[in-house]
Parts: C-alpha cells; structure tokens; sequence
C-alpha cells in the first residue's frame, strides 16, 4: 500500500501494519449495543436542568428541534459527500494544503506512530464572509452550501450557551463575545477490513467551547461513560452538542468535557462534519468570575487561547500554519 494515496483509492482485504493502533487503543467489543442513556433533548419543550444536567453528567447530548432546517443539514452532507469522492484530489490540485484550509489524507494522520483510518478536511468559517471565498471552490456549490450550514450552526450555538449561561447563572450573553471562532472538520471513515485494529479518531476531548456535530445516518462516535465506551445512537436529522474543554475551565469543572473516539466499520462508509466553536484567538480563557469565589476557588490557570492551540497542536502537524490563518482571517474582521 502506498503512501501518496487516500484510502478510498485502495481496495485492500488487511489493514496495512501502519495503521494498526497500539493495543491499549484498540477497540476491544465491537458488538457492544448502542446506549439509550445518551440524553436526548427537544430544544423547544425540555427544561433548562435537563440540558445542564447532561453537560455535567455526560459531557454529551443529543438535541432535536434545534431550528437548523433538515435540508440544510443534508445539503451539507451531500455536499461533503461528494467532496470526499472527488477523483485524484493531490494531483488535479483540487485539494491540497493551504494557508487557509486543509485537507489532509489518512497517510497524513499520524497519531502514535501510526496512521488514523479517515480523511479529513478543516477550514475556518469566522469571519464568515472573509472565510467563504478561502474555502474550496469544487464541488462547484461546496461555499454556498457549507456557508448555509454554518449560519444555522452559529444561530444554534448561541442559542445552547443563553441556556448554558442561565444555567450556570452567568450574564445573558456571556459567551457573546468569545464564542466567534467557527471552526469545521468534516471527516471520511472508508470501511475497514479489520475495524478491531484501528480507529478513526483516537480518543481526546474537543478544544472547543462546545462542538456541534453532524453524523449523518452511520454510527461509530463512541463516549467514554465510567470506564466504559458506549455508542451513541443516530437520531434522524438530531445533532449531537459535546462539551469542550474550554468551556469546563470557563464553567470552573462544573460542566464536564469527556473523552470520545471513533470506531470504524467493515461494510460502511461514514461521513460527520463537526463545528467547533471556539473562544476567539486572543481570549484569555479562565472560570468566570461569578462562579470563583472562597468556597469555590478557581480550579484552572487563566491563559490565552492560540497559546493552548499552539501548545498541544490542537491541529496536529498544521498546527502552525493554522495558528497564523486563525489568527490573521479573525483578526481582519
């Protein structure tokens, strides 16, 4: 198997030794059942202690009657979709790594020594409208439609910090002014001929504030509960809100972000596009004042956001080039 190549370019019966995990990764019971215990959450008629009670206890929730249209979310799919299946990507120059986005083969995602089983791509969508045309212009309606997606994304996000902060019992609009910096990551999982031996994420917490996920109609997010992966269930056109680790320091470990991973299939493909929402770069991320106090003394070092990002390569080998792209596209607002 070569190198150069993305996985969907290779019809292989093994899984080639440079993608095999090490075994303390491995996925261990692959016929373990999907969990009902996931909350899931009607935006428009589950009270406010629901949600905070699934961001303290779980970290994760699914949400429905979120306001983003069906077909705006299939749009997006449909969209990545086709971007994924696009021919000869390096070689046509039709995809390839930029000072704005990425897009990066599974032959590049080296994780431990060894390569993840999906194909990626990440881009930032804040500002908006100086984002949109750094963006990939082919498929010929991937701006338009993605830049649908991540308004109704934004709306959405706002709408689950107002009800994060009357939970919490932070100033209305609290996050306002700290939550600007969209970032999306769509990823590819091929089907894999062993999916014992691999993953196509590791496990890690989200360096967001929260993240909004689309997966589609194809499981395979797996959630760290006591010990335990459990599967998260697909719930028709629900995107699921996971909890990042920035918003557990802002909310002084009172909300809980955890660890997650992605298991992969042997006869199916999966697709997801994530968005995280992320403090601006030049934030000072720290607990809110209102919820330090003698009782409750700050759990965590106030610190600067790009300086996290650049510290744990929140963007892997990218992460210096989208250090700059972060800092100068959200800066020329």
């Amino acid at each position: 198997m070569k190198e150069d190549k993305d996985l969907r370019s290779f019809e292989v019966g093994f899984v080639p030794e440079n993608y095999i995990i090490s075994k303390k990764y491995r996925p261990e019971n692959l016929d373990i059942p999907v969990s009902d215990s996931i909350p899931l959450i009607d935006l428009q008629n589950t009270p406010l202690e629901e949600i905070l009670k699934a961001s303290q206890d779980f970290g994760f929730f699914q949400v429905i009657n979120h306001g983003v249209p069906e077909k705006t979310m299939n749009d997006a799919m449909n969209v990545m979709e086709e971007f994924f299946d696009m021919p000869c990507k390096d070689e046509s120059g039709i995809v390839s790594n930029s000072k704005n986005w990425v897009y990066e083969k599974s032959s590049n995602l080296t994780k431990e020594g060894v390569r993840l089983w999906r194909d990626n791509l990440k881009h930032p969508c804040y500002p908006l409208q100086k984002c949109i045309p750094l963006w990939p212009n082919k498929p010929p309606t991937y701006q338009k439609v993605i830049a649908a997606y991540i308004v109704e994304v934004h709306k959405l996000s706002l709408k689950i910090f107002e009800m994060i902060c009357k939970g919490l019992g932070l100033d209305p609009g609290y996050f306002n002014d700290i939550s600007e910096a969209q970032f999306l990551v769509a990823n590819f999982y091929p089907p894999c001929p062993d999916p014992s031996l691999t993953l196509g994420l590791l496990p890690h917490r989200d360096p967001s504030l929260i993240t909004v996920l689309n997966q589609g109609n194809s499981t395979g997010l797996q959630v760290l509960k006591n010990g335990e992966w459990i599967n998260v269930g697909v719930v028709p056109n629900a995107l699921i809100i996971n909890i990042g680790n920035q918003l557990e320091i802002i909310s002084n470990g009172k909300l809980k972000s955890v660890e997650h991973r992605v298991v992969t299939k042997k006869h199916e493909a999966r697709r997801t596009i994530a968005t995280h929402v992320n403090p601006s770069p030049d934030c000072i991320v720290e607990p809110a004042k209102a919820l330090v106090n003698e009782l409750e003394p700050p759990r965590y070092k106030s610190f600067r956001y790009i300086d996290f990002v650049e510290r744990n390569k929140v963007f892997g080998d990218y992460t210096k080039e989208y250090t700059n792209a972060f800092q100068n596209v959200a800066r020329s607002s």
